[in-house]
C-alpha cells in the first residue's frame, strides 16, 4: 500500500486507526524550527536602532516564541509608541535576513511525513505573523504536510496589540479551520497541541486539547509542567511514537485524551 493510499484509507475509516491522536497542532519557533539566531539578531538590531538597552542573553532567547510586541514590553520596558517602532525595525532585518537564519530540528521532517502517511491531520498555530509562518514552512519544504496554517495578523503586531493570551485565539482559529476544511468534526475529539513554551500548553488547555511539550526548544521542563503539559518529548522521534501510538511513550496517555 502506498503512503497516499494509506492516508486515504485512514481518513475514510477503512484502515484500523491505531494513532494516539487524529489531529495535531504544532507551534513553529522552538518546536518545528530552531529560529533563535535570526530572531535574537533582529531584536538586537531593532533595539540598537531605537537606542534602547539590549537585554542579556537569557532574556533575548525568551523573545523566541511569544508575541514580539509583548516581549518588547516585558523585557525592555518600552512605551507603546516605542514598541511599534521596535517591531518595525525588527522587521527590517528579519524579513530579509533573520527569517532564513533558521533550521529544522533533527527528525522533524520525518515526523511530519510519518504523521501525514498515517492520516493524522496537521496544523500550525503560531504567534508569529502568518505571512512569515508560511515563508518559513515553504523555505523548508514542509508546508504541504499541513491542512491548516494559522498565525497572527501582522498588523496587530505592528500596532503592539498582540498579547500572550492571543495564542488561545490562534489555536481556536486553527481548530475551526480544520473542522471546516475536513468536514469531519470528529477528528478534533482526539487532538493535541505541541509546543515548547507555557503559552502553548495554556492554549491547549483553553481549547480542550492534550498538551504536549518539547524539551529541545526554548522552554524548560519546569515551565512546561507548571503550565500543565501532560507529556514532554525529548526529541522528534519521541513525538512520533506518541502521536502514532507506538512503544512505551504512548502508554498511559489514552485515558487522558
Amino acid at each position: 500500500m502506498t503512503a497516499r493510499q494509506y492516508r486515504a484509507d485512514a481518513e475514510g475509516g477503512e484502515e484500523q486507526n491505531m494513532n494516539r491522536f487524529d489531529c495535531c497542532l504544532f507551534d513553529l519557533d522552538g518546536t518545528l524550527t530552531e529560529s533563535a539566531p535570526g530572531i535574537v539578531r533582529s531584536v538586537e538590531y531593532a533595539l540598537w536602532k531605537l537606542g534602547a538597552a539590549i537585554p542579556g542573553e537569557a532574556e533575548l532567547r525568551d523573545f523566541v516564541g511569544p508575541p514580539l510586541s509583548a516581549s518588547f514590553a516585558r523585557y525592555c520596558c518600552l512605551s507603546p509608541e516605542e514598541i511599534g517602532r521596535a517591531v518595525e525595525f525588527f522587521r527590517e532585518r528579519y524579513a530579509v535576513t533573520g527569517i532564513y537564519e533558521n533550521a529544522l530540528y533533527p527528525g522533524v521532517k520525518e515526523l511530519l511525513m510519518a504523521c501525514w502517511e498515517r492520516g493524522v491531520r496537521l496544523a500550525v498555530a503560531s504567534s508569529k505573523p502568518e505571512e512569515h509562518v508560511r515563508t518559513v514552512l515553504s523555505y523548508f519544504d514542509i508546508a504541504a504536510y499541513f491542512d491548516v496554517i494559522c498565525g497572527s495578523p501582522i498588523e496587530r503586531e505592528r500596532d503592539g496589540k498582540v498579547r500572550f493570551s492571543d495564542k488561545e485565539e490562534i489555536v481556536r482559529l486553527a481548530l475551526r479551520s480544520l473542522e471546516e476544511k475536513t468536514g469531519r468534526p470528529e477528528v478534533l475529539s482526539r487532538a493535541a497541541m505541541i509546543g515548547d513554551r507555557s503559552f502553548d500548553m495554556l492554549g491547549a488547555a483553553a481549547n480542550g486539547l492534550f498538551p504536549v511539550g518539547v524539551l529541545y526548544g526554548y522552554g524548560s521542563r519546569e515551565e512546561l509542567e507548571e503550565a500543565g503539559a501532560e507529556y514532554i518529548a525529548e526529541d522528534a522521534e519521541a513525538l512520533r511514537r506518541l502521536i502514532l501510538g507506538e512503544g512505551p511513550d504512548a502508554a498511559g496517555t489514552e485515558a487522558r485524551i
